[in-house]
């Protein structure tokens, strides 16, 4: 099975929104307004287009993952957010190819930490911690082990500050 990921294109938005609709519809944690939320991030200051990107398998896209800005104190941050594969291809690798490639490309932006509210047997995997390792907090409640990051930047020293998510969220 030959993944191909590269950036979403206008002409994917429709598909996307439907892939991640199917995606989170028996999610256990959602919101089922995942895919309105994408659209709202893409009309915003966060997006990157360099950063939403798809996986297709045979021309068919299959999966989406979109990275935005965060604010970090004064460090460039990110947050993952949506990861959606389509229910059938689930379990097949699509997902860790979409977080590999993405955190390829924020490297190469100059992101130093990528942030995440999700699975705490799934994304350990990628080399996701729990954010407090790095004297990260967040600006509500959350299991610990579900709020994470990852150091983009080996370099980078801890930083001791709250997320700060883009106003899309209505999270702060």
């Amino acid at each position: 099975m030959k993944i191909n990921i590269r950036k979403e294109k206008i002409e994917d938005y429709e598909n996307i929104y439907s892939i991640i609709k199917e995606a989170f519809k028996n999610a256990e944690h959602s919101d089922e307004n995942e895919q309105d939320l994408v659209n709202n991030l893409r009309k915003g200051s966060s997006y990157i287009p360099e950063l939403s990107l798809v996986a297709e398998i045979n021309n068919e896209i299959i999966g989406y993952i979109m990275f935005t800005k965060l604010i970090l104190g004064t460090i460039p941050a990110l947050s993952l957010a949506p990861l959606a594969i389509l229910p059938k291809y689930q379990k097949m690798g699509v997902g860790g190819e979409l977080i590999k490639k993405g955190h390829q490309i924020a490297k190469k932006l100059g992101y130093k930490y990528s942030i995440v509210l999700g699975s705490e047997r799934y994304y350990p995997k990628f080399g996701y911690l729990p954010a407090s390792n790095f004297g990260i907090k967040s600006p509500f409640e959350v299991p610990k082990e579900n709020f994470m990051a990852y150091k983009l930047d080996e370099n980078i020293s801890n930083i001791y500050t709250t997320v700060k998510y883009a106003k899309e969220f209505n999270i702060n």
